[in-house]
Parts: C-alpha cells; structure tokens; sequence
C-alpha cells in the first residue's frame, strides 16, 4: 500500500486539477524502481480510460528549464501510434524516450540508457514493443530498401529465436508477427545485460530494473513480458 501511495503522490485528486510542477530530484530519489513500474502501469490504464492527467504544459516547459529527474527511460518503436508519453499518462521531465524502427538496442543507445540511469538517475528501463509493428512484419518478409536493410538486419535475431512457432510463419499471421515482436524485446533486454556492465551492475545491485512491454494498438493495453 505504501509503494501506491508514493506511486500516486504527483497525481491530480480530480480532473479539474492541473499539474503546474515537474519532478525534483529529492521526490525521483525516494522512488524505487518498482514504484515507478506501478506509477507507468497506473498511467497507462488512466490513457486507456480516456482519463489522463491535466498538466500546464507552458508551465512544465519554464520549470524544467534548467534540470531534469527522469524516473524512467523507454526505448519504443518509430511508429507514430504509440505515444510514449500518453501511454503512461507521464509529462515533461518523467522519462526519456529513445525511438528506434523495431525497438532494437544498438551501441547508440547502449550509451544513451548509460547515460539516462548511470549519469542521469533513471531508475527503470522498458523496452516496448507492439501490436501490428511494420518494422517485425518488415523483417519477417525480409524487405530490402536502402538503409531500412541493415536497420531490420538488427531484428534478425527475433525471428530466429521463433522458429519453434508450430503455426505459419509470416507476416500474415497476427500470432506469429506478436511473437516475433514479443522476442525481439526479449533480446533487446539480452543486448542489454551482455553489452553493458553497467547496466548489468547497476540492475544486479537494485538501483534499476530492465523491464519488457508489449502494446497492444487495439485496446491500448500493456502487457508484460516474462
């Protein structure tokens, strides 16, 4: 109960209500990285209620000017149906957002998740995948185009890790194509721990926590990945 409280402190006790203020750093640092968890969770059934927080925008924008206390960093896919921030029902200067065809993780953002827990104090790390993703059914098909080739090479490692898939496998069938993103965010999650110690460190010692999400476009729901 404790931890839904803390998770709830900076919400509005009405719709009325506007929210004026951003995040300090004393309020992120009380914050545990399964608090957070809760709070994103929290927000996205507020999205899907239609029933997301008022904030001052203008207001939010001249206060977090000169600072910023992230409690969290998504890495989501390029697809413009899936807005981060209204997916969480979280405003200006409550998370960083690292956006990326297929929601892959490279060397690139390796450094940007580095810099956002190690360097900036982010406490949880969700990698998003979702519903109806082009960049999987882009793969699955093995389009060739331009740079669009080696960037859908990065979700290679997803399919392969599908192939026990019983049922046919292509992008025509939605089950498959949900697998394969499924899978993809589990290896981003696997890129993650073998590619920074940081990060590994950082998890293993309980200062963050790495978690998978798959969004569904239809209901506007998460789930979580095992």
């Amino acid at each position: 109960m404790e931890a839904k409280k803390k998770s709830l402190k900076r919400k509005p006790d009405n719709p009325g209500k506007t929210v004026k203020t951003v995040i300090s750093a004393e309020e992120r640092d009380k914050l545990t990285p399964d608090q957070i968890l809760q709070d994103f969770l929290e927000g996205n059934e507020r999205f899907r209620n239609n029933n997301l927080t008022h904030r001052d925008h203008s207001e939010q924008i001249r206060k977090s000017a000169f600072g910023q206390y992230p409690k969290a960093v998504v890495i989501s896919c390029l697809d413009s149906r899936v807005p981060v921030e209204d997916v969480f029902d979280q405003g200006i200067g409550d998370v960083f957002v690292g956006r990326v065809a297929g929601n892959f993780v490279n060397d690139d953002l390796l450094g940007s998740l580095e810099f956002a827990c190690k360097v900036a104090g982010a406490k949880l790390i969700i990698i998003m995948g979702h519903q109806h993703c082009g960049a999987i059914i882009g793969a699955i098909n093995n389009v060739k185009l331009g740079n669009l080739t080696t960037t859908l090479s990065k979700i290679k490692p997803a399919i392969k890790m599908s192939q026990d898939y019983k049922g046919e496998m292509t992008s025509g069938n939605e089950e498959f194509v949900k697998l394969v993103s499924v899978n993809n965010v589990r290896h981003a999650i696997s890129t993650i721990r073998t590619k920074s110690p940081i990060l590994k460190e950082m998890e293993e010692n309980g200062e963050i926590r790495i978690v998978g999400l798959f969004y569904t476009l239809t209901k506007g729901e998460l789930i979580v990945i095992d």
